[in-house]
């Protein structure tokens, strides 16, 4: 069944949900960083609600990926950019849904070219479960379960729509 799942309440939950883990670990001024182009989506969103101050960091994986050389170069790649150095800092790394895991990984090899940051917390809006490698999000807006016939699709940034669609099966 095809249908939008309600973005606002599960951005307010995450919002929640983060502040407390800021909190609760007593993270002084973390670095927000999020995955292209999803992930960079639900960040600037998250990281206006909680008010941090320092400017939000972009990251583009396309070349940590480990499928770069079967899909190739997409042809609107744009650079990462973080706004100051990831050495001993705490990050908070936003992407809009987790399925193997790979992404996250490519992403965390990135980060730790930029310097050994002091932690990274994972948030994504949606889980897929269907793990290939361990990597599980800290902070996670909903866990979802699809059909083979299933797909999720984040569209934005403006308006920002989360819905599941139907797919032909082969």
């Amino acid at each position: 069944m095809s249908g939008n799942l309600n973005l606002d309440s599960l951005l307010d939950k995450m919002t929640r949900e983060l502040q407390a883990w800021i909190t609760h670990r007593d993270l002084e001024d973390p670095m927000m960083i999020g995955i292209h182009s999803g992930g960079v989506w639900i960040a600037e969103h998250l990281h206006s609600a909680l008010g941090l101050s320092t400017p939000l960091g972009t990251l583009n994986i396309s070349f940590y990926r480990d499928d770069f050389t079967q899909i190739g170069l997409q042809p609107s790649v744009q650079a990462s950019q973080l706004p100051a150095a990831t050495e001993g800092r705490d990050l908070i790394l936003v992407d809009d849904v987790i399925l193997s895991g790979r992404t996250v990984r490519a992403a965390m090899n990135e980060l730790f070219d930029y310097g050994r940051p002091a932690s990274i917390c994972l948030v994504t809006l949606v889980d897929l479960q269907r793990r290939e490698l361990p990597i599980q999000p800290d902070i996670c807006g909903e866990s979802l379960h699809l059909g083979p016939d299933q797909q999720i699709k984040l569209t934005g940034p403006d308006p920002l729509l989360l819905e599941i669609r139907h797919r032909p099966l082969s």
